[in-house]
């Protein structure tokens, strides 16, 4: 998985921060950072997510689309 800038499906731009493990499962969980102010999670909020979910893709409108998109540097 690449690290730095992805979009979500509904517009909003993260940074990937890393990759990291849970302590107990061991299941990867993606580190990444919000870059914009949320009502509920605050300015530039660190968030975690399965890597399984961050890189799933989703319908929407009949099309299959990836969750994250890769923006780049």
């Amino acid at each position: 998985m690449k690290l730095w800038l992805y979009k979500h499906y509904k517009s909003n731009m993260y940074r990937v921060i890393g990759i990291a493990k849970h302590s107990e499962t061991l299941e990867e969980l993606v580190v990444y950072q919000a870059l914009y102010d949320s009502p509920d999670f605050g300015k530039d909020a660190l968030r975690v997510r399965p890597k399984s979910m961050f890189l799933e893709t989703i319908e929407l409108e009949g099309k299959q689309i990836p969750r994250f998109e890769y923006i780049g540097e």
